[in-house]
Order: C-alpha cells, then sequence, then structure tokens
C-alpha cells in the first residue's frame, strides 16, 4: 500500500535560532530556514514536536520556538514523552489531531526505548499510511529511528571490523532504509557502508547537516537543503568476507555503488531513477 503521508528526513545542525550552518556563506543554494519551511504547507497547521531523545527538553523547546515563530508558525506544541506517559489519551488525542509530528535530535536509543513498541507509534503509522499530507519528520537522531533498521552504535575507524556495529529495530516508516546523520561532518562512511552491507536490500542514506530529504509516496526522495545527501547500493555487491569473517577483522566488499544528491535532486528508491535539478535553463 503506498503512503499517503510524507517523510521529512534532516540530517541535524539544520538552520535554526542558535545555529549557523557551515555552508551558508559558501553555497549559493543556501536559503535561510528552507529544511523547517518543509514542516508544514500552512502556517496554521499543527505541528508536535517530539523532544524524548533529547536530554535537555527546556533547551530544545526554546531554540524551536524561536525558530518557529521567526518562520511564521502559529500552532505548535511540544511533547517529552516518557515509558509512563506515552498511551494516555492526552498524548494520543494531540497527535491524532497533528498535521506534522517532529523528532527532534538527541540519543536516537531513547526514541527506540520508548516508543518502539508503543500505541503512539501504531498511530503514526496509521495516519502516514492513510492520511493525505501528514507528514513524520525527523532530524538527527529523530531521522536515524525512522527506518526498520536504526544504528544505535558504531565505530567509526579507519576499517569497518567485524562486531563494531549495532543494528535494531527501528519504528518502521520506511522499509528499505537506513539513515546516518551529519554524514559528512563526522565521517560517517564506514559505519552506514558497513550498515548496508549487512543489509544489502537497503538503501543507505547519509544526510549532510542542513541538508534533507522529502520522500513522498514512500519511494520518491527529493533533496533539499545546502549541503549533500550519499546514496549507497550494496545490491549488486560483489565479493565481500561478511560471513566468515573474524571477530575485528577488516571488512571488505566490492561494487559498492554510491550516488552524491544536492538541492533539487531526486531519486526514486523503488526504481533506481535519478533526476537531476532543474537549471531553468533553456
Amino acid at each position: 500500500m503506498t503512503p499517503k503521508g510524507q517523510l521529512l528526513i534532516i540530517g541535524g545542525k539544520e538552520d535554526k535560532d542558535g545555529n549557523t550552518p557551515d555552508m551558508q556563506e559558501n553555497n549559493n543554494n543556501f536559503s535561510p530556514n528552507e529544511i523547517l519551511k518543509l514542516l508544514v504547507k500552512s502556517k496554521d497547521d499543527r505541528i508536535e514536536v517530539i523532544t524524548v531523545a533529547t536530554s535537555d527538553p527546556e533547551s530544545m523547546r526554546e531554540t524551536y520556538t524561536k525558530t518557529f515563530e521567526e518562520i511564521g508558525y502559529t500552532n505548535f506544541d511540544f511533547l517529552d514523552i516518557r515509558d509512563d506517559q506515552i498511551h494516555t489519551d492526552y498524548h494520543l488525542k494531540r497527535v491524532q489531531a497533528a498535521k506534522t509530528v517532529f523528532f527532534t535530535g538527541g540519543d536516537q536509543s531513547k526514541i527506540y526505548e520508548t516508543l518502539q513498541q508503543s500505541v503512539l507509534t501504531q498511530l503514526l503509522k496509521e495516519k502516514y499510511q492513510n492520511e493525505e499530507g501528514f507528514m513524520i519528520a525527523g532530524t538527527s537522531a529523530g531521522a536515524m529511528c525512522i527506518p526498520k533498521i536504526v544504528i544505535l552504535e558504531a565505530d567509526n575507524g579507519e576499517a569497518m571490523l567485524e562486531h563494531d556495529i549495532e543494528l535494531s529495530s527501528g519504528l518502521g516508516f520506511i522499509e528499505n532504509c537506513i539513515i546516518d546523520t551529519h554524514f559528512v561532518h563526522r565521517a560517517r562512511f564506514g559505519r552506514l557502508a558497513h550498515a548496508v552491507i549487512l543489509n544489502q536490500e537497503c538503501w543507505g542514506i547519509g544526510l549532510g547537516e542542513d541538508t534533507a530529504l522529502l520522500i513522498e509516496e514512500g519511494s520518491k526522495a527529493i533533496c533539499r537543503g545546502s549541503g549533500m545527501v550519499w546514496l549507497l547500493n550494496a545490491k549488486e555487491i560483489g565479493k565481500t568476507n561478511t560471513r566468515n569473517v573474524k571477530k575485528g577483522s577488516p571488512i571488505y566488499a566490492e561494487n559498492l555503488k554510491v550516488h552524491i544528491l544536492t538541492d533539487g535532486c531526486e531519486i526514486n528508491f523503488n526504481n533506481n531513477t535519478f533526476e537531476e535539478p532543474d537549471s531553468g535553463e533553456e
């Protein structure tokens, strides 16, 4: 079944109050608050911000309140849900009324542990599948938890080593992707490559900072923002030692494919079609 909703996955450090993206002065495609302006189509639409991933929800509330008010949003609030709260009618009714639910950054394990088996997650899946224009958005850790598989822990070493990555079940809003964030700035190519080599049916999505993918119909994605998105495809991988490598030994792989997207580039995850941005030139 094709979802009627949208996903907005953000690489972290998006343009917002108190944060200056590295590309602001150097990239001609930089546009203030470009990514967060995608959260809703009407400034009066309801946004619920879930801050369970952060250890400092009050600071997160202050930052996004200033940014949303600057954009002109008039209808938003914050849910700092915990294990003993997520099944209450109060929280479910608030999410039911939302046009967008936005997961902030922090620690992806907190999102995973709190929401994986919750009634709230089931409600979000139902809205994403059936409600036209509904959006699930996430930045940094909030983006990493959106697919079926989430990276919980991994080393960023000079080699991919057996047993140096921990994967688990994510929230499952999209099946065939694994997401990593702060991808370029924190040198995370190796750990995402490791994840897709172990799960060759999945795309690896490496999101740069102040950069996002807007996904519609569960597979059609367009890049937005001032950085870049790396897409790793292991579906045609050749020789690799993942099945017989000893613990602590390095992993190799043949024919791992890479695409790089920038603002306006589009890709369809189902048929691997790539479209470059419209330059506006005839």
